[in-house]
């Protein structure tokens, strides 16, 4: 029986992932910030506080376990200062294994911040297994959300480009396995949806499913920057959007591949139905008098 740690344990992947392990065998650590983030999991998952920015919440998080979920969070940009001494901290622990929900792409673009952790796994002395994921469809439904929910559009700088989006739900149960089963340490697993649609296909999907128009503005970099920072967004996170939807508008998020269904022993599961099931989550919030930040009413 593994003791295994879940970083992101309250979020999109994460949480899906906690379930999943907990159902089996496993004694499961949730490591968060607070116990309240715990809310919603199931019981026999533990809390273990787990502060990237505090290192010395990394021996007592790791101490016991054998192998362990990283992931990065979204405020965090730069892993080399925050996640990669985590990555000592578990070899120093003694993990067995370190399976790391890295990015599509992360191989061939230095910008994005998953390619350090990448870089310092493959030297650290710790069997490990990459999760080269594609676009998530929940970025639809939380990083999005806003605009498409209050103003009809996605707005996202990603040009004609094309992405094979994928539920996180599925790579929550690539995690699973590879967290309990052997033979997928030095794996490297792109993992994408079944079809490769652009963000016009986004739009028509989210506006018969939501029975609205929603449009695709195809901003540039420099608008969509503008249009983040108006929204209050640091520049830190905006710098790591724009090398993410760098690797979509150059191509690179395109393919689809077989991996995610191989290991899932089904097909992965479709942007229409994704947002199916969450349809609720893009409904206007009822605030009558709320200020909007128009991408359309920006300047060029």
């Amino acid at each position: 029986m593994e003791t295994i740690l879940v970083t992101g344990a309250s979020g999109n992947v994460g949480r899906p992932l906690a379930e999943l392990l907990a159902a089996g065998p496993h004694t499961v650590r949730a490591a968060l910030r607070s116990e309240a983030e715990l809310q919603g999991l199931p019981p026999n998952v533990a809390y273990t506080h787990l502060d990237f920015l505090n290192p010395a919440s990394y021996a007592p998080a790791l101490d016991g376990v054998t192998r362990l979920f990283l992931m990065r969070p979204p405020a965090i940009s730069d892993t080399r200062r925050y996640l990669n001494p985590l990555v000592d901290a578990a070899r120093a622990a003694g993990v067995g294994q370190i399976v790391f929900l890295s990015l599509i792409g992360a191989d061939r673009n230095p910008v994005i911040p998953h390619r350090a952790v990448e870089e310092h796994l493959a030297t650290a002395g710790v069997p490990y297994t990459l999760l080269r994921a594609g676009f998530f469809m929940q970025n639809l439904s939380t990083t999005h959300r806003a605009d498409i929910a209050e103003h009809g559009e996605v707005l996202v700088p990603a040009g004609r480009g094309r992405t094979a989006f994928i539920d996180t739900r599925d790579i929550a149960a690539v995690a699973a396995r590879a967290l309990s089963e052997p033979g997928h340490a030095g794996q490297a697993y792109p993992l994408t949806g079944a079809e490769s649609l652009d963000y016009d296909d986004v739009a028509a999907i989210l506006s018969v499913e939501l029975g609205r128009p929603i449009v695709y503005r195809r901003p540039s970099l420099l608008r969509f920057a503008r249009a983040m920072r108006a929204r209050g967004h640091a520049p830190a996170y905006i710098g790591v959007m724009l090398g993410i939807y760098l690797t979509t508008r150059l191509g690179m998020a395109a393919a689809v591949d077989p991996a995610a269904a191989r290991l899932l022993g089904r097909p992965p599961i479709t942007l229409r139905q994704f947002v199916h099931d969450h349809r609720d989550a893009w409904a206007p919030a009822p605030t009558p008098n709320r200020t909007r930040v128009r991408f359309g009413t920006l300047p060029a």
